[in-house]
């Protein structure tokens, strides 16, 4: 029997999250160093199963199967294509910066001197127990197991925005309070409801292989050698309930519009670190799952459905960056940008070409790094000021060069400057759009260009000029923990985009099997020569037929 090394990566953290729980209320820093310790050893196996991955390999790799719920055909299957691996690696990359990032974010204040009202023990416990689960759903393939733990982990994020919010409020303790209570119900409430129809999705799923199997099953792997020996078939319009029973739950958690108002509210109300964890981390499981789950069991429907899906990429990579653009609130304008930029993956993955599905996964990690980059600097710029409105700043470069430097970088990412990661994939992403829907490439364009407008604006109107707060005057640069986190970020941001192969090796693959499984090919390029005039057509290599 092979050592479980997907289940070891996935449990380590739950056990961190227990063994945090139950350290002492008076021993703060323990479960702190805690924390990070059992995020550092989960971030060392996440880089073995990368190391361990074989991209010439099958499809699914470091697999485990086991009985579970025989009677309703469920089984514990984990398994990782080069899709899951990299997102692996990206939970497990960005959980430590989490944790070093939220060091006093728990402590208790002035205003709740009593350490029951911030408990910093269930703060870290809460964030690994987020990790735990986000793993096994990004090596889940059974589609019931993937079912628990996506559902499961709104928990622990409901919990981590309303109980530690973020403390820089506007309007005071008490309406700060009311607001994220607020928004965590509402984060809640509508990743719930989407929960509630994919689990119908889930029990319909079951129905149909039951009949046509003899008996129920859960599993990827049986459901798609079922499907291509002929042995399961599905009517369209049943194809078609069942697909949007899973897309309509993954598209709440990506968030697309018109479903993504939660969205803004959670990342404004939670505190620095929270909010990347739900952008960077728990948010992309809605992204992959589109991949895994709705190309993967609904290839025909999720054809039938690509041009709506496409036209409300679009909307939300517009309406994210315009709202971007006009918002005085910094967490609530890297929320909306956040919007703008699912809008570019998910128009990536339903491009259906291998430049697109490529560019959407890379954009996923890439946005992730970029996105804590931003956002936790901005965390430590607002913990210093006390208010996370944009006029309340202005002049911090001159005080505090390194902390705008860092901010710099990460807003240039987010717009994805060419040299740093977030380029190649959002190019990629475009390429591998207009080569199939050439007017959608087009209109998506826009949104880089209001990238570099909300990016810009907010830099000069929170670094540049003057400084005249005496709040600003007194502001510190980064102290050493915090150059911890900003550092290695902005460090990777600039490798990974100059030198973004090793990841690409490992995507690839799995992107062609994914193209395969929608029966899609990439369209026919154009080059010119002499004989045939200005074009001339050369069929692009890959498995499987074309399916229009």
């Amino acid at each position: 029997m092979s050592f479980p090394l997907l289940t070891v990566t996935a449990a380590l953290p739950a056990v961190g999250a227990v063994a945090t729980a139950a350290v002492p209320a008076a021993r703060r820093t323990a479960a702190k160093w805690s924390a990070l310790l059992f995020s550092l050893a989960t971030l060392v196996l996440a880089a073995v199963v990368l190391a361990r991955f074989d991209p010439d390999g099958g499809r699914y790799q470091l697999t485990e199967s086991h009985a579970w719920i025989a009677d309703f055909g469920v089984r514990y299957e984990l398994g990782v294509d080069g899709i899951g691996a990299v997102m692996i690696a990206l939970t497990a990359l960005l959980i430590p910066f989490v944790v070093a990032a939220g060091w006093h974010d728990a402590d208790p204040g002035e205003e709740r001197p009593s350490s029951r009202w911030r408990p910093t023990q269930g703060f870290f416990a809460l964030i690994l127990a987020v990790e735990a689960m986000v793993i096994v759903s990004f090596a889940a393939t059974d589609v019931f197991l993937f079912y628990i733990f996506f559902e499961a982990m709104l928990i622990p994020m409901y919990f981590l925005i309303g109980g530690f919010g973020d403390r820089a409020h506007a309007a005071g303790e008490d309406e700060g309070a009311k607001q994220r209570s607020y928004a965590a119900v509402k984060f809640l409430l509508y990743n719930l409801a989407g929960g509630l129809i994919m689990l119908a999705a889930v029990v319909g799923l079951y129905a149909v292989t039951a009949d046509q199997l003899g008996t129920g099953t859960f599993s990827l792997q049986q459901i798609a050698e079922a499907r291509s020996s002929g042995e399961l078939t599905m009517a369209t319009i049943t194809e078609r309930l069942l697909f949007l029973g899973f897309f309509v739950a993954f598209a709440i958690k990506a968030p697309l519009w018109p479903v993504h108002t939660w969205l803004p509210n959670a990342m404004g109300e939670a505190t620095a670190p929270v909010a990347v964890l739900i952008t960077a981390v728990v948010d992309k499981v809605g992204t992959f799952a589109m991949l895994r789950f709705c190309l993967g069991l609904f290839p025909g429907a999720s054809d039938w459905a690509t041009p709506v899906v496409i036209a409300l990429a679009l909307v939300s990579i517009l309406y994210g960056a315009l709202l971007a653009v006009g918002q005085r609130d910094i967490k609530r304008l890297v929320a909306y940008a956040s919007i703008s930029h699912f809008g570019f993956i998910i128009l990536g993955i339903f491009a259906m070409t291998s430049q697109g599905q490529g560019g959407a996964t890379l954009y996923m990690v890439f946005h992730g790094i970029s996105t804590a980059a931003l956002m936790l600097v901005a965390g430590f710029l607002i913990s210093r000021r006390g208010s996370r409105l944009i006029a309340d700043f202005g002049g911090v470069q001159k005080v505090a060069p390194v902390l705008a430097g860092t901010f710099l970088v990460g807003g240039l990412a987010t717009l994805s400057l060419p040299g740093l990661a977030p380029f190649v994939s959002e190019f990629l992403v475009l390429v591998g759009t207009f080569s199939r829907y050439p007017v959608a490439g087009i209109v998506a364009t826009a949104g880089i260009i209001l990238a570099a407008l909300y990016v810009l604006l907010l830099y000069q109107r929170t670094m540049t000029g003057p400084v005249k707060r005496p709040e600003i005057e007194k502001m510190p640069d980064l102290r050493a923990r915090e150059l911890a986190v900003a550092v290695p970020l902005v460090a990777l941001l600039v490798v990974l985009g100059l030198f973004p192969k090793p990841l690409t090796e490992i995507v690839n693959p799995a992107v062609e099997h994914t193209m395969s499984d929608v029966k899609k090919t990439d369209p026919k390029p154009q080059r010119p020569v002499a004989e045939h005039g200005w074009f001339d057509y050369k069929p692009a290599r890959h498995s499987g037929g074309e399916h229009e």
